[in-house]
This record gives structure tokens, sequence and C-alpha cells, in this order.
């Protein structure tokens, strides 16, 4: 005779659970879909839940069940972008190059990631950055805790393996999240985010004396040379 098992309810429930959340989270991925369009499209002040609600193809009471206003999702697309840069930075800190290249790839990442991300809609932005400022500042100084913290974890590897010289990793993370703030999104003008080459050669210069200071003694003789072909490019 043979018997059926019943999974444990623990796993009944996550099982469930699962079931209940997949279909959630699809719904909020096309509304940020949605949002980036219509950011794109109209701008953040003509945009309604009315127009995100039909750009995602859903009803406006499903919006809402993910977000509590148009503001609310838009600074959840801001979260997305931030989710792409720090699963880009891991995936750089993970490769096996030293520390000094790994920091110097890093840094051009949380730039051009964020750059690449907004602009379709670099025209309406300083109108998006001003409407949401106050949820945004909030917001910054938790995504930018969390690319220091990956950040630190490369100066402390480096600092083990004597790639960099010594420092202290915490203080220096945050250091060069400040350093490459000048060249985000939120600090540009419509023209700069119009212009993705002069970004990177002007970041790229930047970080490049960055991690030259860094770096010992014999490394600093090739980023003087990489910022010097930099300059001349």
């Amino acid at each position: 005779m043979s018997h059926t098992s019943t999974p444990p309810l623990h796993r009944r429930a996550a099982t469930s659970a699962a079931a209940v959340t997949a279909p959630a989270d699809a719904a909020r991925q096309r509304i940020l879909d949605a949002a980036e369009r219509l950011l794109g499209r109209y701008g953040y002040r003509k945009m309604t839940v009315d127009d995100l609600a039909a750009e995602a193809g859903i009803g406006k009471g499903t919006v809402y069940l993910s977000f509590r206003s148009k503001e609310d999702a838009v600074l959840a697309t801001v979260d997305r972008i931030v989710d792409a840069v720090c699963g880009e930075m891991k995936r750089v800190a993970k490769t096996k190059t030293a520390a000094p290249e790994r920091l110097r790839r890093m840094l051009r990442a949380r730039v051009l990631v964020r750059f690449d991300r907004v602009a379709h809609y670099r025209a309406s932005l300083a109108d998006l950055l001003d409407a949401v400022r106050p949820g945004l500042l909030a917001r910054r100084a938790r995504h930018f805790t969390r690319e220091a913290a990956i950040l630190e974890a490369v100066i402390r590897q480096g600092l083990e393996d004597g790639e960099l010289v010594a420092v202290p990793p915490a203080r220096t993370a945050r250091a060069l999240v400040q350093a490459t703030n000048h060249f985000l999104p939120y600090a540009l003008s419509p023209e700069e985010l119009g212009d993705r080459r002069s970004l990177q050669r002007d970041a790229d210069g930047v970080i490049t004396l960055l991690v030259a200071a860094l770096s010992p003694v014999h490394t600093r003789r090739r980023a003087a040379r990489a910022t010097a072909q930099t300059a001349q490019s």
C-alpha cells in the first residue's frame, strides 16, 4: 500500500507565499518598466497613476497594491537602478583582477550604469529630481552606504594581498563614493547627460587618480600613464 507524503507545514506555507509573491513581483516590475517609459514620454509632472496603469496593461487598483503613489513608484525605479549598479559592482568585485583595477571598474560602473539607465529621460530629469527630492535624499544615503560596503570589501582584500597602501577601509570606501558622486545624474546638466563620451572621459580621469593614490608606488607609474592617455583622447 503506497502512501502520499504531505510536505511539512512550513514548506507548504513557503510554497503558497511564493505562489502569491511571484505575480505581485511581476506586476511591480511591469509598473516600474512603464514608469521609466513614461518619464521619457511625458516627464514626471505630467505622468499620472492612470497613465502607469494603462502603460503597464493593468488596472489602476493593481498599481496601488504595489505603490502608494506615482512618487513611490518613481522612487522605486531609482532603487532598481541602484540594484543594477550594486549587481555590476559585485560582479566586478568577484573577478580575478588586482584590487586597484577592480576598484577602478567598480567606480566607473556606479557612474555609467546610472547614466545609461536615465539617458532616455534626461530632458525631464531635473524636473523629476526637484519633485521627489525629499524622498530621494532619504534613499540616497542608503544607496551610497550599500555601494561603499561593496568597495570596502575589495579594499580589505587588497590590503591583505598587498595590492593597496595602508588605508582605513570603511573611510576610504566612503571617500571614493563621495569623490565620484559629482558624476552621477543628479549632479549633471541636461547637456552633460547628453554626452556619454565626455562624461566617461572625465570620470575615468578622476577615478584613475583616486585609485592611483591607493596603489603602491610601482603601480602609480602605470596609473599616471593611463591618466595621460585619457587626457589626450
